[in-house]
C-alpha cells in the first residue's frame, strides 16, 4: 500500500520521527510492500521503541492521507541490521534502488536469501504476519 503518490512523504515524515528521537536519517526507500531505514541509533532509546514509535506515527499519519489508506498498518514483526561504516554507501544505493531491485525478485524471496546468506535462525511462521 505504499503507492508513489505517497511515498516519498512517508519516508521524509518517517525521517522526521528520526531526527526527533535523536537518530539521524541516512537513507530511507522502499517499496509497495516494505521499507528500509538507514539510521543511526541513539544511546538514549532502544531500537525496539524506535521501531514501535515509527509504525505507530506513521500508520495514523498514512490513514489521513487518503480514505483508501484508512485500513493501512504495517506488519507487527521487523527486521534490524547493523552496518559497517564501510558499507554504508552501499546500503544507500541498495535502498535507493528498491524499484529496479524488486523487479527481479519479491521481498520475501531476497529477505529469506538475506538470512541465509547471514546464517540467522528463523521460523518462516513468524517472519510474515
Amino acid at each position: 500500500m505504499i503507492l508513489p503518490p505517497y511515498e516519498q512523504d512517508l519516508y521524509a515524515y518517517i525521517g522526521g520521527i528520526c531526527n526527533e528521537l535523536d537518530c539521524t536519517p541516512v537513507k530511507i526507500g522502499g517499496y509497495t510492500d516494505h521499507i528500509h531505514i538507514l539510521c543511526t541509533l541513539s544511546k538514549n532509546i532502544s531500537l525496539v521503541k524506535l521501531i514501535s514509535t515509527i509504525k505507530a506515527d506513521s500508520s495514523k499519519w498514512m490513514k489521513t492521507k487518503h480514505p483508501s489508506l484508512s485500513n493501512f498498518y504495517w506488519q507487527t514483526g521487523y527486521g534490524a541490521f547493523s552496518v559497517n561504516a564501510t558499507d554504508v554507501d552501499n546500503v544507500i544505493a541498495y535502498i535507493a534502488d528498491q524499484h529496479i531491485h524488486h523487479t527481479k525478485l519479491t521481498f520475501q524471496e531476497e529477505y529469506r536469501a538475506f538470512l541465509k546468506k547471514y546464517k540467522v535462525a528463523y521460523k518462516e511462521e513468524y517472519v510474515w504476519d
